[in-house]
């Protein structure tokens, strides 16, 4: 066994770290024998110096192998799974786990809780009566066997060592870095045990890594990084330069999300939705096709699979029949200053006020107002007249001061501007 210092020298130095050395660092931070300070000091190492495929490949093994391993697919196969890096308005999970049960691709996500601008699918589905979403193997087992859908948070079991790290990213200034995002990710869907996982990475102003170039690396890294430990995956590198759908706010999303399993529903949500559940297909080798997907949006199919897993799950089923999901009473107006177009947004901006607004969870524990929510009416691209409504905005009490803040998210310009790609690139 190596000292910590001997390891914490080596990766400042640039060096790579063998497959033990790491699996050393990461039972340290299980079992406590690394304090905090050395752990921080490798992340910050990590983060600086890089790590390469094998010693992301082994951060992951490690921090998969410090806790629970489920291996669904052994008993589902054919299991499908998602991950998306997150943005403002993005409900694509909401959407597409029950579009791939009503097809027959059983689908199993863990979801999460919301991350600085971004809110969480957990969050949103609270707004869902009764629905309870803690999940161990068991019921995950069940939960696939009774509706071929299982979505849900995990147990404290899955990557405890993870937690540990994520934690001290977050102190440290080294949440952004690529392979210590990769290693999170993958060690928590590894431990479900899916038999492919297809990604939503976001990028634009509104992403985790607004880059276009480190979004793709991202995706490349998590595709192939899970490739090598034995998982089928791809990746969609999607647009979030503007909110994702027309609504951004947990109750407001669940309605949208509810509209487009009907049949209905914006363009660009459905767009990315089936966009991926098209990839989950091809993973798993099934012969479902895309136009399967838009049949089970038209026909009721994709709805009728949500309500018989949100049922499973503890959901009033009179709820489900005709759910209500109020938003908050008072209406702010957010319109244009000027003539123009449509040329940016900043969307990061947007998901931080909606925060600000009581809408997200300003810090651990924090309670999200459900019903504070806000209407997107334009998008990139679009001519803009003064005085056109840009968005509509749901607050408890009146606050022009917060809308005048909302108005200036978006930048009008006197020249024309394109709208950006949806479906940025394939990986």
């Amino acid at each position: 066994m190596s000292l910590p210092y001997t390891l914490l020298a080596k990766k400042r130095a640039g060096l790579p770290l063998a497959d033990a050395e790491i699996a050393e660092i990461v039972q340290g931070a299980v079992d406590g024998s690394w304090s905090d300070a050395q752990l921080a000091a490798f992340l910050m190492a990590a983060a600086i110096r890089e790590l390469g495929p094998q010693e992301t490949a082994a951060l992951t093994r490690g921090m998969l192998d410090s806790g629970e391993r489920w291996d669904l697919a052994r008993e589902v196969p054919n299991l499908c799974d998602k991950h998306s890096t997150g943005g403002v308005g993005d409900k694509v999970s909401l959407v597409l786990g029950p579009l791939l049960a009503a097809c027959g691709l059983p689908t199993a996500m863990l979801v999460g809780r919301g991350l600085g601008h971004t809110g969480g699918t957990a969050d949103k589905l609270d707004a869902v009566p009764g629905l309870t979403l803690e999940l161990d193997r068991r019921r995950c087992l069940d939960l696939l066997a009774r509706t071929g859908l299982a979505i849900g948070v995990a147990t404290m079991g899955i990557a405890p060592a993870d937690k540990k790290l994520y934690a001290l990213r977050d102190q440290t200034a080294t949440i952004d870095s690529i392979p210590l995002i990769v290693a999170s990710i993958l060690s928590k869907k590894l431990a479900v045990g899916p038999a492919a996982v297809a990604f939503d990475v976001k990028t634009g102003d509104g992403a985790f890594l607004p880059e276009r170039e480190r979004a793709e690396d991202l995706a490349r890294r998590l595709v192939e990084t899970l490739a090598s430990l034995g998982t089928a995956a791809s990746a969609w590198v999607t647009d979030m330069s503007q909110p994702l759908g027309r609504w951004v706010g947990h109750a407001a999303e669940v309605a949208e999300s509810l509209e487009t399993l009907e049949g209905g529903g914006p363009d660009d949500l459905r767009e990315v939705t089936l966009a991926l559940a098209v990839e989950a297909a091809r993973l798993v080798k099934s012969t479902v096709t895309r136009a399967d997907f838009e049949s089970a949006l038209r026909d009721g199919r994709a709805r009728a699979a949500f309500n018989r897993w949100a049922e499973a799950q503890g959901a009033d089923p009179r709820w489900l029949e005709a759910p209500e999901l109020a938003l908050a009473p008072h209406v702010e107006v957010v319109t244009a200053p000027a003539n123009g177009w449509l040329a940016h947004v900043h969307n990061r901006d947007l998901g931080l006020l909606l925060i600000e607004a009581g809408g997200g969870r300003a810090h651990a524990g924090a309670k999200i107002d459900l019903g504070i929510a806000f209407r997107v009416e334009a998008r990139i691209g679009d001519a803009i007249q003064a005085g056109q409504e840009l968005l509509r905005l749901h607050l408890r009490e009146p606050n022009p001061k917060l809308a005048r803040r909302f108005q200036a998210c978006f930048e009008i310009r006197e020249e024309p501007a394109e709208a950006p790609p949806l479906l940025v690139s394939r990986i």
